[in-house]
C-alpha cells in the first residue's frame, strides 16, 4: 500500500549558505526518494520546499535540521503546504 504524500516548506537559518547545504540536501532528498527544490534567500537562509511520503519527508527534515558538516543550523521552521506532483529536485 503507498503512503499519501506531503508537502512542506522549510525556512533554515543559521550558517547556511555558502556551506554546500543547498546540494547536500538535493542528493538526500533524492536519496530518499523527496523531490521539490530548494534556494539561497538574500537574508542568508536557505528555502525549501520538499515532498513525498511522510516518513521519508520526516527523514529529510530531521537532516535539515544538522545540514552539511559546515553548516550550523541556528532554526528550522516548517510549514505543511499543498502537495504539487513534483517529479524531480531543483536547486535555484
Amino acid at each position: 500500500m503507498r503512503m499519501a504524500k506531503k508537502a512542506a516548506r522549510l525556512l533554515i537559518r543559521g550558517i547556511v549558505q555558502g556551506v554546500g547545504f543547498r546540494a547536500a540536501l538535493r542528493e538526500v532528498a533524492l536519496s530518499y526518494g523527496v523531490y521539490g527544490w530548494v534556494r539561497n534567500r538574500n537574508d542568508g537562509s536557505v528555502e525549501a520546499y520538499l515532498e513525498g511520503e511522510e516518513e521519508k519527508l520526516n527523514a529529510v527534515i530531521a537532516w535539515a535540521k544538522r545540514g552539511p558538516p559546515r553548516a550550523r543550523v541556528s532554526s528550522l521552521e516548517v510549514f505543511e503546504v499543498p502537495v504539487l506532483g513534483l517529479r524531480e529536485f531543483k536547486i535555484r
